[in-house]
């Protein structure tokens, strides 16, 4: 697997396995990770939460680590990058009303370049509008919106990933290694 130019888009509140594991995993085989967040620069923090499924009707939040940024997000060009990393939590329910996110998400669309998707990350997917036709897993409280936006809901179980052309999503992240899995068989091709 030849290394590759990765682009991660995050923010405060992050999910902090869902921005950390892959951030590191991707880096650990030879990519190349740009974690980024609007408004902020190389060696700021987020702050991540922890979600955990503890029996309860929905996901309890603790608070995670504090995650150092190491690109700048002004200025970057996404055709400098092969592929893209949306992890969940609560950061995307704000960065999807950023224009600039919007935008980026779609090149990667526009571009056929890999991306992944977890978690609420769909919620970044649905509101730049690339959702519709295709097949898309997240957090089921996220089924709503992906099917909103004119995609098919994946109801899979939370430890599995489903692939939809150059789209790797998954529930949460329990699914961590089913769908890293997948997103390494598209950097590789």
């Amino acid at each position: 697997m030849s290394g590759k130019k990765i682009l991660m888009i995050t923010g405060d509140f992050t999910e902090d396995y869902e921005t950390m594991v892959p951030f590191q995993a991707l880096q650990a085989v030879g990519h190349t990770v740009h974690a980024v967040c609007p408004d902020k620069k190389a060696g700021d923090t987020v702050a991540t939460a922890i979600h955990d499924f503890e029996g309860d009707q929905t996901y309890t939040e603790k608070p995670g680590h504090r995650f150092a940024l190491n690109a700048d997000f002004e200025g970057l060009d996404p055709a400098n990058y092969d592929a893209l990393v949306v992890p969940g939590g609560r950061a995307p329910e704000y960065l999807r009303l950023n224009k600039d996110v919007q935008n980026l998400v779609r090149h990667f669309f526009e571009t056929n370049k890999p991306v992944a998707a977890i978690c609420h990350g769909a919620q970044l997917l649905a509101a730049a509008g690339v959702l519709e036709g295709r097949k898309c897993s997240a957090y089921p409280a996220c089924q709503p919106e992906v099917e909103l936006a004119g995609g098919t809901f994946a109801g899979i179980e939370v430890d599995q990933a489903v692939t939809d052309a150059n789209l790797v999503t998954a529930p949460a992240w329990p699914a961590h290694p089913a769908w890293l899995a997948q997103f390494f068989k598209l950097l590789d091709q």
